[in-house]
């Protein structure tokens, strides 16, 4: 132990951008996070295709979990798990052994799919199957474009896992998929508790790749001898937390408990994407939610993420790399400053445009998108970071007003958590945009969330509800009310971005 009492966790959080694993001390009373190891991640680009490297990425896992041991101390590490986007995928043969690299979710390998599998299954009995978003990069999509090619991997392939629980197989040699990833495969089936198998055959996927299922909270087991003895940590045990970073960013979202009837709050999880929605009990799978194309993601503790994906902070990630390639180097501050002395409302895009998709020169698309609009074209970094940051601010302003008609009721104050919570200018655009009061932070939701779900699984927290409440007493929240004087302004900016909906494709 740490300090008296205290026990040590160990995060080991994954994104499409770097990955990172976070060291947690928790005395029963308080929760305190740090950063122990960071690593870049990104797409590799192989002649026209995309992948993740992730036999890279388990060495930068192993490396970060042996200096997360050297700073636990001597009370050692109680519980490790893992979390990492959504969607991709790997195949592993009746050996264990990887098939291949995972595919990257923007490599064009799914461009067609979309059509192809409502030639075989009806876009709307998809969605009654599986409650989830339609997306081209789903994996639905991806082993889709696997059958029609009649790739040789499906036919060597014993068992499918989504990238946490590939890490968590090698860790401790468990093949199974936890809930809330599972459940961004649009492969599950919500109501039956399950995998969606009459969708999987009649797609003509070998329902037989297909591993159980486990729940958000369960002890896969100890930390694999070879593992342990590189790393030096002992036989530890690994939990699976919410394994969808999403889902774990959700459970550190420190709402208050209101009454049974009370208004639900909203959330952004905000970084590469998105995520704007809230916590419901029961998946809303009906013919609006169809219509507006929400998802149901698994969530912990028995709950369900009614949220749409939105395209996030990938255009200014993507714009700073184009930038970067040219020779002009901005730190994320930098921009975000250029973008506060640049003028309000000039240009907006649909930030989910599907031209926005791919990697690429993301200025230059961001350019031609408000040529093809009719629109002043954004030049310098300052106003095309603008651009992007005003332009999320009016589609999370779209998406919770969808948001309070499937609720039945306006959904505030919104929570922003994630790394876009430390971009004070989108927190304010945002609470502008939509005229609701923002609540900023944690910063760091998505690997406290994982360490709250191993917590509970370790029987030192009681509920989902308690961990909140210690997050609540732990973490800064920043608030961020919106400016009335402001409203005139947004308000006729939003007619815009709704009539240039209505006129791009890529509308929500």
């Amino acid at each position: 132990m740490t300090a008296a009492g205290a026990e040590a966790y160990v995060a080991v959080d994954l994104g499409a951008e770097s990955g990172r694993t976070m060291l947690a001390r928790f005395d029963g009373n308080r929760l305190s996070l740090h950063e122990v190891y960071r690593f870049p991640n990104g797409p590799v680009h192989v002649g026209k295709s995309l992948y993740w490297d992730v036999l890279r990425l388990w060495e930068e896992v192993k490396a970060g979990l042996a200096r997360c041991v050297l700073q636990a101390g001597p009370g050692g590490i109680a519980a490790l798990g893992v979390d990492t986007w959504g969607v991709d995928f790997a195949l592993l043969d009746r050996d264990g052994e990887l098939l291949g690299l995972p595919h990257h979710y923007r490599d064009p390998r799914t461009q067609g799919m979309m059509e192809e599998a409502f030639r075989r299954v009806p876009r709307e009995e998809i969605f009654a199957a599986t409650g989830i978003q339609f997306m081209p990069i789903n994996t639905l999509y991806q082993l889709l474009a696997l059958v029609v090619r009649r790739s040789p991997l499906l036919d060597a392939a014993a068992t499918f896992v989504t990238i946490p629980d590939l890490f968590n197989f090698w860790l401790t040699g468990r093949r199974v998929c936890e809930f809330t990833n599972a459940t961004t495969t649009q492969l599950y089936d919500p109501r039956a508790g399950n995998w969606a198998w009459s969708l999987i055959e009649r797609l003509g996927i070998p329902a037989r790749i297909f591993p159980q299922i486990v729940p958000p909270g369960t002890i896969l087991g100890e930390l694999a001898a070879e593992v342990a003895e590189e790393t030096g940590s002992g036989r530890v045990p690994v939990i699976a937390p919410s394994c969808h970073d999403t889902g774990s960013a959700v459970a550190a979202v420190p709402v208050t408990p209101g009454e049974p009837d009370a208004a639900p709050h909203a959330y952004i999880s905000s970084g590469t994407w998105s995520l704007v929605g809230i916590e419901v009990r029961t998946p809303v799978i009906t013919p609006r939610s169809l219509a507006l194309n929400f998802t149901n993601e698994g969530g912990v503790a028995g709950t369900f993420r009614l949220l749409k994906n939105v395209m996030g902070l990938w255009l200014v990630q993507e714009c700073r790399r184009a930038w970067a390639r040219q020779g002009r180097e901005y730190t994320y501050d930098a921009l975000i400053d250029l973008a506060a002395r640049a003028a309000p409302l000039q240009a907006l895009v649909d930030p989910d445009a599907p031209d926005f998709l791919a990697p690429g020169d993301m200025p230059a698309r961001l350019r031609a998108c408000c040529r093809a609009t009719g629109q002043p074209e954004p030049q310098d970094p300052g106003a095309v970071v603008r651009c992007a940051l005003e332009s999320l601010a009016l589609k999370y302003r779209l998406v919770l007003e969808q948001l309070d008609e499937l609720a039945g009721r306006r959904v505030e104050p919104v929570h922003i958590v994630g790394g876009g919570a430390r971009n004070r200018l989108l927190c304010r655009f945002t609470a502008d945009a939509t005229g609701r009061l923002v609540l900023a932070g944690p910063t760091e939701a998505t690997a406290l969330g994982n360490v709250l779900v191993q917590a509970m699984a370790r029987g030192r927290l009681s509920s989902l509800a308690e961990g909140r409440e210690l997050v609540r007493r732990s973490f800064e929240i920043e608030t961020y009310p919106p400016n009335p004087h402001a409203a005139a302004l947004w308000n006729e900016a939003y007619v815009r971005f709704q009539r240039l909906l209505g006129e791009t494709a890529g509308t929500a």
